[in-house]
């Protein structure tokens, strides 16, 4: 037997913070060590983190990542190490894999498929490398192979497919398989999406089955830069079995997961599987870079990979939210949350999804690993407790007008305390009816609901913001948004009013979704998150925006359709990209609950509300990228602020 130790890293990276990149790529290098890893794989991009942007086209960047790589390199004693970085050859900046050996450089391999869609803009900022096409690139007097490279140390041959490069129909690993490799790195920057790690895990279990190699996986974890999520979850596979899996939605900088494989074994494995021969061409030998003996034997027992069951949408949608917000805190260096509570469905999961991050971090850090992961914020450090941290945490804020209901009042309340917040009720109504009373003289008539709704509504929301951005100010805390993908996708909210905040951390979850969650939530809890009774005060409620007199009876499907339609003519029409005929001939098909009048007055009411709405959604605080069809327009779903409003296609009905 010929068995190797392979080590993959997970890293909680953020863009351009040199010292803390480096800092945790050496930690994870010498916990490799102490744990006798021979191979070691670390994420891409991981010494300037992955969401730079425009700074991967900056030379002080290029520069100080090299100077970096250059501070990590005699940390290697012993051990072979792919660290990523943008590296800037002869006519381009490329992401490369820069493969380390016992404190030295051996080589580099650059990225050859670059991410362009969605909320990828790699083609914007990198080139991509040719297939089979070796150079040198030169720095300092030096010089090292750079390109289609397999790195051969002691008999083992060791190839790169560097996240994007695994997803494509081309993948390089066919090329390598017919090279004889042994080993594919897979250094990665994935984001999370609902459902994602399931593919992750096949492209990752079939390639090491295809190629007959054993397959290392790393990735990034946390909120890295703002919007992305990245959930961790290494993996490492050998000809088609998985032998170990890492943790994911981890709350620690660093994590390691190890795993010993067979070499020999993948070699007997990959005869049988591939009816081609070696490729033993000058090309191919002109493609290996040699490295000398650093591969120590692994030790003869076998790591058992972690086969936890699949986790659901809603428990995924706990985790990243809940790592998302702790990052985005503490990454920002916030006190805190401010939430405007309105006793509704959308600030009250806010306010959950609050208890859900500090309930998550205690349990994962500790008592003093929280402090000291927040340890800038006033008062943290006499904070013992879950219920006292909320209490430092959270402020939850209800505010009033003629208009308000003592149901809301009292939701909002009880679940802002009953999360552990401390609760402030307003009451807005005379400033809301002095804002009116100036218009109204300055007009020189009466705002009549008749003919004045839209505008009687919006100054009530419009008014509620002052206030709770003096929250936001004194507290130095976030001030979070509570608006959801359902009502984005028809401009449903009110600009400078409910869409007020810094972060808006459920505009990519549809409204559907969170009322199934509320329910979970109130009566088990979700994700080891403890349930929320109070919840039971919104859960039967219906949805209203409560901004029109009560003999109005107002409620939000009322206002728009059934929700669960709109979220099905959302996917329908954008993720799909189906004609306003395409989605009625649909509807039809499957809704003989409603009649056919009703459902093209629905259609043509959610294209007109889309087509009107697209400057809101531009103008949306920042969002959690959690599901890779979603509506922002930063990350996903671009659409021209004016158009013709689909006026042609709505008159075909």
């Amino acid at each position: 037997m010929k068995r190797i130790r392979l080590g993959a890293a997970i890293l909680n990276q953020t863009p351009l913070d040199w010292e803390g990149n480096t800092s945790r790529i050496l930690q994870a290098i010498d916990d490799a060590r102490q744990q006798e890893v021979s191979v070691l794989c670390l994420p891409e991009l991981c010494i300037t983190g992955y969401g730079c942007e425009d700074m991967f086209l900056s030379p002080a960047v290029w520069q100080t990542a090299w100077n970096m790589l250059l501070k990590i390199v005699p940390n290697t004693r012993d051990m072979v190490v792919s660290v990523g970085l943008p590296l800037y050859v002869t006519n381009g900046v490329y992401n490369v894999a820069c493969v380390i050996a016992d404190r030295q450089i051996v080589g580099f391999v650059p990225k050859q498929h670059l991410a362009g869609d969605g909320l990828h803009y790699e083609p914007r900022w990198f080139r991509a490398w040719p297939a089979e096409t070796i150079s040198e690139y030169h720095r300092d007097e030096n010089s090292w192979p750079i390109g289609d490279l397999i790195f051969e140390c002691d008999g083992v041959r060791l190839g790169f497919e560097i996240c994007e490069d695994a997803w494509v129909a081309g993948r390089p690993g066919n090329r390598m398989a017919e090279c004889g490799v042994d080993v594919i790195l897979n250094p990665s920057a994935s984001h999370f999406a609902f459902g994602k790690h399931e593919t992750r895990k096949r492209f990752v279990l079939e390639g090491s089955r295809s190629f007959g190699v054993s397959y290392l996986y790393a990735n990034l974890v946390g909120n890295e830069a703002g919007r992305a999520i990245y959930d961790g979850g290494a993996l490492i596979a050998s000809c088609g079995d998985l032998v170990a899996a890492g943790p994911r939605f981890g709350f620690q900088d660093v994590d390691l997961t190890v795993a010993d494989v067979d070499v020999e074994l993948t070699r007997t494995r990959r005869s049988g599987i591939h009816s081609m021969p070696v490729d033993v061409s000058d090309d191919v030998h002109d493609r290996i870079a040699r490295i000398g003996g650093v591969l120590s034997a692994a030790a003869t027992h076998t790591t058992a990979a972690a086969h936890a069951p699949a986790e659901t949408e809603a428990d995924e949608f706990t985790q990243a939210l809940a790592l998302a917000l702790f990052d985005y805190l503490r990454k920002s260096r916030s006190n805190g949350f401010i939430v405007s509570m309105s006793g509704g469905a959308d600030s009250s999961a806010t306010a959950c999804l609050l208890r859900c991050m500090v309930e998550r971090a205690f349990a994962a850090l500790g008592v003093d690993g929280f402090r000291e992961k927040l340890s800038y914020i006033p008062g943290l450090d006499q904070v013992s407790s879950v219920e006292g941290a909320m209490n430092l945490l959270f402020t939850g804020v209800y505010q009033a007008t003629r208009n308000s209901s003592e149901t809301t009042r009292a939701a909002a309340e009880a679940v802002t305390t009953g999360v552990g917040g401390v609760f402030h009720h307003l009451d807005v109504d005379q400033i809301v009816a002095q804002y009116t009373s100036i218009i109204e003289n300055a007009i020189g008539r009466k705002l009549e609901w008749d003919g004045d709704d839209i505008t009687l509504q919006n100054i009530q929301a419009r008014t509620r913001a002052p206030s709770i951005w003096m929250f936001a100010n004194l507290k130095n805390a976030l001030l979070l948004s509570t608006s959801n993908r359902s009502e984005a996708a028809v401009g449903y909210a009110t600009m400078d009013g409910d869409t007020s905040g810094g972060l808006s951390p459920i505009a990519g979850i549809d409204k559907a979704f969170l009322r199934q969650w509320l329910t979970l939530m109130e009566t088990d809890g979700c994700a080891h998150c403890s349930p929320v009774s109070a919840l039971a005060l919104v859960n039967r409620q219906q949805p209203t925006a409560e901004l029109r007199p009560a003999q109005f009876e107002q409620t939000d499907e009322g206002d728009l359709m059934p929700y669960p339609l709109l979220d099905e003519i959302e996917n329908l029409a954008i993720r799909d990209k189906l004609s306003p005929q395409e989605i009625l001939a649909r509807l039809t098909e499957g809704h003989s609950e409603y009649s056919l009048d009703q459902l093209r007055d629905w259609v043509k009411r959610f294209f007109r509300l889309w087509s009107r709405n697209q400057w809101k959604r531009e103008r949306y605080a920042p969002s959690f990228h959690v599901d890779d069809k979603n509506l922002d327009p930063k990350t996903w779903c671009r659409f021209p602020i004016l158009s013709g409003g689909f006026e042609y296609e709505l008159a075909q009905l």
